[in-house]
């Protein structure tokens, strides 16, 4: 079971910043912001059985660590054993090298309401490199193998996205392919749908002061026969358009 993993390293946020120098305590600097999005989609797959959700998250630097969380509804999406909502725990650190950031990150995903164990932890590596208006990055993120996934699940991701100079839009773009091993054939379709698939996604940002509204076009290579299983979700699985707004403090 890899509740007890995650629930660590929610507690692990929370110490890390009893434990740190009164200096290092001083330098944290609270963000947040609330969305409302037509589909809680992630990597081309919907979350929320293609229904609208709610979201609000809070980030901080604790010196070199960010720490953030996030809290999603998932409307008892069927992908998730009937969750209502999810609960995203991440610790980051990054380096500066010119204009390429490199980045670490472990991240534990929390389900409430799901009716089995559904929690899951994976740690990441980003490389982003900015050119004026315009960044690339491309990572990895790897959950080893755990009972509530069926197996392990590596993600690779190439995403840019470039502000169009004189205006507050911003085109977006991305690719990915999730694989893996597979010890559950039905769990592991939560995930990785038919084993490994590609996702897309192309988009447009509108930001004004603390509002963002965004379009995205996403898609994956996900054939409906190719998806049995409780956790499968066929029918969320293929090409949408999803709208989101979101208003930042």
């Amino acid at each position: 079971m890899i509740r007890p993993f995650t629930h660590t390293l929610a507690l692990t946020l929370c110490s890390t910043a009893a434990f740190l120098p009164t200096s290092v305590q001083a330098q944290v600097a609270p963000s947040g912001g609330i969305e409302v999005a037509t589909d809680e989609a992630r990597r081309g797959l919907s979350w929320s059985e293609g229904r609208a959700t709610l979201s609000a998250d809070a980030a901080a630097s604790l010196g070199r660590i960010d720490a953030s969380a996030r809290v999603t509804t998932l409307r008892n999406a069927d992908r998730q054993a009937g969750a209502d909502a999810v609960v995203d725990v991440m610790l980051a650190t990054g380096w500066d090298l010119g204009a390429v950031t490199l980045r670490t990150s472990a991240t534990g995903h929390l389900f409430a309401g799901a009716r089995t164990g559904m929690d899951y932890a994976e740690i990441g590596a980003s490389a982003r490199y900015s050119y004026g208006p315009a960044r690339l990055v491309g990572g990895v993120e790897f959950a080893p193998s755990q009972d509530a996934l069926g197996g392990s699940n590596v993600y690779l991701y190439a995403n840019a996205d470039a502000g169009i100079p004189g205006t507050p839009y911003t085109l977006l773009a991305g690719i990915g392919r999730s694989s893996g091993t597979t010890t559950d054939p039905l769990r592991v379709q939560r995930l990785r749908p038919g084993g490994s698939y590609m996702d897309w996604r192309l988009g447009v940002e509108h930001r004004r002061d603390r509002l963002t509204f965004g379009i995205d076009y996403l898609g994956t290579d996900v054939a409906r026969t190719d998806v049995p299983g409780p956790f499968a979700d066929a029918r969320h699985a293929g090409d949408r358009l999803v709208g989101r707004a979101q208003i930042a403090f």
